[in-house]
């Protein structure tokens, strides 16, 4: 029972810091809007069906860019939401420990961490981006001043693919609040559609909060 508490505890205290922007030992991609601007953000967005994937190519979203040095951005992400991150000369990762936040475990070694596009590029393009510039793509895909991009677990990362909310959710489902309203500030942002179920399991996972 003891343990259990602890574990329960220590559990709890993870997401709390998560949610209020402190540095633990766990991904942190810039606090997103409070659950009622969200809502707000939500109720203006386009509802409409989605569109198709024709055209489309992860090619047209370059990524990953240089940042600063010889860091691009997925090196910074995987900076930002380690802890005790260590880096070689190429800010390639010699050491770390990463929070999985969608299925809550932790991850030590770089090659088993996937940067997560929190809207997924195949998403964004049957959302608007089809129309985007080239410029505009890059931009949308190496995004770190919104929460579009945070360090997960392969495993987790791989079982989202290019899905939304209506069809899939962190199965970590204390941080569906944040989730939602990570989805619909980087929608709001760049001027994306919605499909009405996505909306309505926006809207549920909002009710989280």
């Amino acid at each position: 029972m003891r343990r259990l508490l602890i574990s329960t505890v220590t559990a709890l205290a993870l997401v709390t810091a998560w949610l209020v922007g402190a540095t633990p030992a766990l991904a942190y991609p810039p606090t997103p809007p409070s659950a009622s601007t969200a809502a707000s953000q939500l109720a203006s967005l386009t509802v409409k069906a989605e569109g198709t994937t024709t055209g489309y190519s992860r090619d047209k979203f370059p990524h990953w860019h240089t940042v600063s040095g010889t860091c691009d951005t997925r090196d910074q992400v995987l900076k930002r939401d380690g802890t005790g991150v260590t880096v070689d000369s190429n800010c390639e990762p010699t050491a770390g420990r990463w929070y999985s936040v969608y299925d809550a475990i932790y991850v030590t070694d770089d090659s088993a961490v996937d940067i997560d596009h929190i809207v997924p590029l195949a998403e964004s393009w049957k959302s608007g981006a089809n129309t985007w510039t080239t410029a505009k793509r890059e931009q949308f895909a190496n995004d770190l001043s919104i929460a579009q991009l945070i360090a997960v677990s392969a495993s987790s990362n791989r079982s989202k693919g290019d899905r939304d909310p209506a069809s899939w959710k962190p199965t970590n489902t204390s941080v569906h609040c944040i989730y939602a309203r990570e989805w619909i500030w980087v929608k709001y942002v760049y001027g994306l559609s919605l499909q009405s179920a996505e909306k309505t399991a926006l809207q549920q996972m909002l009710n989280a909060c």
